[in-house]
């Protein structure tokens, strides 16, 4: 076996082993509360959130899951929450692709922790960028009173939700709700600001205060079902629309009304017949280092992911350390922006390091991102990026203007950006390969990735540097092993936050996914963006040029 298949070797066993931890991981989430919140759901003849979605997509089609994790190893103090109490994502329902957003009633009945605001305003704005019909499965006891301070007022806390309700409303996307459990105090606007309501007999309740509020309030006594159940919103109220014995006649009665929705729009975007790629998929593992700073040839990893493995590059011998290009992926015409992160000779014979932006990288992609936007071409930004170049040379040569030129076309973008982390996305570097500040459609990471204003090592040296120095001034000493202590708690304590799990977490990416999935992945979001025609024109504002 040679050099080249040892390396092969030794990074497929790493990245497969990543994947076979995210999986675990992703095994766990899928348990919710754990099996006794489960079995209670069963007993009440109730489905689980993932029941109910797999009821409700069509036979034979996927589910791609958003946000599964969500509030990832967060909240240890309140018990957890599993995939931030919420399952979305993106399925068809009745042949017409929808987002999805369940309420997981066995994550402490269904409340919103923070990150349960924050992961349902990002469906609601997936859904409003791509114009999809929205289903809500509402089973849900509203905030979390214990962090009500966290979750009630603020621009991106609980409130925005049906400010958003409203808008799509207004927008023309349909909305759908199915009350299948609690809907409870503020949360009770979510369904009645839908375009139709649904509610199961027996479980499905709406109402601003319940029975115990309601007693403490006034001194009445009143149980649940009376108060706002299924029969009293549908014969006394008139707030529901239609009422169901059980989960599965809800369900399908949501597909039937989601059937006769009207033709979508399309952006009109360019497919034709999809091709499979010529270099096998299988070997997209083995491609990356698994010493994130060694080099590799990105080319490789996009022929694995393109129709026919056809890459047509864009002033290939002009900046050569981000390759821009046209391709198709599972059909569709897309414009990739990646960077490349093997050493490149320029025609001087200079040597320039794989990863880093140069001035001329930095020039070449900003014009590409405006060819794109002229032809009407989605984007798909690839990253592995350590950031710009520094130094005095390329300062002088005005890398910040040639930066500000390239994040100044992302940001005014007008076409879908698709992101994909498969690397190292660092500092200013994130900003120009569209991170999640930059507003993509949909951002993803490989479960490699790592996500920091800088590397670990460069970081922990830095902040090691800040604390010797206070140390210092204030007259004390610190010993070489002490120093060397120092410098694994600040790597360890830094490291920790630049997974993809961290970011995840955050909802800073959409999802962690398996490598090998990049291609459909992708294909699903152009989807998705097909359904909302582009109406701006591409301006850029002030560049210096």
């Amino acid at each position: 076996m040679d050099i080249q298949q040892m390396e092969f070797n030794r990074n497929e066993d790493h990245l497969k082993l990543l994947v076979s931890t995210m999986k675990q991981r992703l095994a766990v989430i899928e348990q919710g509360g754990g099996k006794k919140a489960l079995e209670k759901v069963r007993q009440r003849g109730k489905l689980t959130p993932r029941e109910r979605i797999a009821k409700l997509i069509d036979t034979n089609s996927t589910f791609t899951e958003l946000g599964a994790f969500t509030a990832y190893d967060m909240y240890a103090e309140h018990g957890g929450c599993p995939a931030g109490g919420t399952v979305a994502g993106l399925g068809y329902v009745s042949g017409r692709l929808c987002m999805i957003v369940a309420n997981d009633m066995t994550v402490k009945a269904g409340a919103w922790f923070p990150l349960t605001g924050k992961k349902n305003l990002r469906m609601q704005e997936i859904a409003m960028e791509n114009r999809l019909p929205v289903i809500y499965l509402v089973d849900s006891a509203g905030v979390y009173l214990p962090m009500q301070d966290e979750i009630f007022p603020d621009k991106e806390h609980f409130g925005r939700i049906f400010r958003n309700n409203a808008k799509m409303s207004a927008m023309g996307i349909t909305q759908i709700a199915a009350v299948m459990g609690s809907c409870v105090a503020g949360g009770a606007y979510l369904p009645i600001m839908s375009d139709e309501v649904l509610m199961v007999e027996g479980n499905g309740s709406i109402f601003l205060a319940g029975p115990y509020l309601v007693k403490a309030a006034i001194g009445e006594d009143i149980d649940a079902e009376t108060l706002g159940g299924a029969v009293t919103h549908t014969e006394i109220s008139g707030i529901a629309d239609y009422k169901f014995k059980s989960d599965e006649e809800c369900i399908e009665r949501i597909r039937h009304i989601v059937s006769r929705i009207g033709k979508p729009a399309s952006a009109g975007f360019d497919r034709i017949a999809p091709v499979a790629p010529e270099k096998s998929n299988d070997e997209i593992y083995g491609l990356i280092p698994a010493d994130s700073s060694k080099s590799y040839d990105v080319r490789e990893v996009i022929q694995r992911i393109v129709d026919g493995s056809v890459f047509e590059e864009y002033k290939e011998d002009y900046g050569k350390t981000i390759l821009c290009g046209y391709a198709r992926i599972e059909g569709w015409a897309v414009g990739i922006v990646a960077n490349q992160r093997k050493m490149v000779k320029t025609k001087k014979g200079e040597m320039q390091m794989g990863g880093v932006i140069y001035n001329d990288s930095a020039d070449k992609a900003a014009r590409f991102i405006m060819n794109c936007n002229q032809k009407k071409i989605p984007l798909v930004f690839l990253q592995d990026v350590t950031g710009f170049m520094v130094g005095s040379r390329s300062e002088h040569a005005g890398i910040i203007k040639d930066g500000a030129k390239l994040v100044n076309a992302v940001s005014n973008s007008v076409v879908p950006k698709i992101t994909v982390i498969i690397g190292n996305s660092y500092g200013a570097g994130n900003y120009a390969m569209c991170g999640k500040a930059y507003d993509p459609r949909f951002i993803f990471a490989w479960p490699n990735a790592k996500i920091a204003v800088m590397g670990g090592e460069q970081a922990a040296k830095t902040l090691l540097q800040i604390q010797v120095a206070s140390l210092k001034a204030r007259g004390e000493e610190i010993s070489q092993e002490a120093e060397e202590k120092l410098l694994k708690e600040i790597t360890d304590r830094y490291n920790s936050q630049t997974t993809p799990y961290y970011a995840a977490a955050r909802l800073w990416v959409d999802e962690i996914i398996d490598p090998r999935k990049t291609r459909e992945t992708i294909a699903r979001c152009l989807e998705a963006a097909d359904f909302a025609p582009v109406e701006e024109a591409f301006r850029t504002g002030v560049i210096q040029v």
